[in-house]
């Protein structure tokens, strides 16, 4: 049986696995904290402007677990907000029970905390990847999706500092790259002025902390728009997300909360002693991150360069997904990147033919578009999401965006996909 190792165990890593294992193999899941999904534990967005279209795709072509277990876990479904329509909220609190719960009944092997520390190669091929415990992961091939977010000093570096997020590295350990161990030349994101990375795009308030009329209309309608005071709004707030579809002037002189189960406050950070002078806000207090008052973790540190089947160049049977494999930001994105890294890994192994998927569909352009873009200067400072941005501008100009489902599926039935993960 081949046998599949991936290492990162966000929507990327658990998309990636589920398919190589719904392709008959063996897989082997290394997350390095003690939970799955990553970013997905703050998210929550889905469906919104383009990802209507690329979740429809990923379901025709017959990748409907993470997507249908996505949408029964939806606190929210069919809201809109600034730029977004459309779109699904779903429940933060749960989802990573859920995914976990699936990822094991398919027979799927997870060890958590635990990274690849060293990797060995013969012949532009992995062979093994050293743990952190000493022990040694064999496998056929390898998937790397350990994201481009951390470790601790590169947030030090580039933003404010460790705001105890999500990742927790001052708990398990900074992330570490598969590929940059196995000697891949990484790509890092940068801004206009030229420096490098940016912030994650959001973090979260807890709800019972909020005056009791925002409370209830995030309860009712899944989003809260509030006005802030324009001596009270932040200058810079625009610029800094890794998020750049949510960039637009609402979201600076507006506080945007979405309900993901906790209230997802759509900025990088906002100081606690400004937050509180803003009217509801008087007793608010952060969630995750924690220290989101100063700021938020340091995303697009480190993506590879690959091809449009997702393998990494000049290693034979090394794969990447998520924003490991380009600045392709966003949950969906994860999923989709992992669910074509994980089916060609198999693929290749059993000597047949990669699937590049067709740029008639939104998956298809979004993937190779990315990968072009990646190679120029000005590529490196955009940011790539079927939510927005330049990406989703690309696919409505192409014609590639629709909500209609029966378009969708005729659309990749014409080209000969219908069903192809299944």
């Amino acid at each position: 049986m081949v046998k599949v190792a991936v290492f990162g165990g966000g929507w990327a890593g658990c998309a990636a696995a589920i398919e190589a294992r719904k392709a008959g193999a063996d897989v082997e899941l290394v997350e390095r904290t003690d939970m799955l999904l990553g970013t997905g534990l703050v998210g929550g967005i889905m469906r919104n402007n383009g990802r209507f279209t690329v979740a429809e795709e990923l379901k025709a072509m017959g990748a409907n677990e993470l997507i249908d277990l996505i949408d029964n876990n939806s606190l929210h479904k069919n809201i809109d907000f600034p730029g977004h329509e459309h779109s699904s909220l779903y429940n933060v609190a749960i989802i990573e029970s859920e995914v976990r719960d699936l990822v094991h009944k398919m027979g799927i092997k997870t060890i958590f905390q635990m990274r690849g520390k060293e990797v060995r190669l013969k012949d532009n091929k992995v062979t093994e990847v050293l743990l952190d415990d000493g022990s040694k992961m064999k496998a056929d091939a390898f998937i790397d999706a350990t994201g481009s977010a951390g470790p601790i000093e590169n947030c030090t570096k580039h933003g404010n500092g460790c705001v105890m997020c999500i990742y927790r590295c001052p708990t398990f350990g900074g992330r570490i790259s598969i590929s940059e161990k196995a000697g891949v030349k990484e790509s890092q994101g940068k801004k206009e002025d030229g420096s490098t990375g940016a912030m994650s795009g959001s973090c979260k308030l807890i709800k019972e902390s909020l005056a009791k009329d925002i409370q209830d209309r995030l309860k009712n309608a899944g989003v809260c728009i509030v006005p802030v005071p324009k001596d009270l709004q932040k200058k810079d707030a625009l610029e800094l997300k890794v998020c750049q579809q949510y960039a637009h002037k609402e979201y600076q002189e507006n506080i945007i909360l979405l309900d993901c189960g906790n209230s997802k406050m759509m900025t990088a950070y906002y100081p606690l002693s400004v937050l509180r002078n803003i009217p509801g806000f008087e007793k608010a207090r952060f969630a995750d991150p924690i220290s989101a008052g100063i700021g938020n973790s340091m995303r697009l540190m480190s993506s590879v360069p690959r091809d449009n089947t997702m393998q990494v160049q000049n290693i034979d049977n090394l794969y990447c997904a998520g924003e490991k494999a380009g600045f392709l930001v966003g949950h969906t994105e994860a999923i989709c990147t992992g669910t074509l890294a994980g089916y060609n890994a198999v693929k290749k192994v059993k000597g047949e033919k990669p699937l590049e998927i067709s740029r008639n569909l939104a998956i298809g352009e979004g993937i190779a578009f990315n990968l072009e873009q990646m190679q120029t200067e000005e590529g490196l400072q955009n940011r790539y999401t079927f939510s927005g941005t330049i990406l989703f501008e690309r696919i409505k100009e192409l014609d590639l965006y629709t909500t209609d489902i029966g378009d969708i599926k005729a659309r990749v039935e014409e080209n000969g996909l219908t069903n192809i993960y299944k």
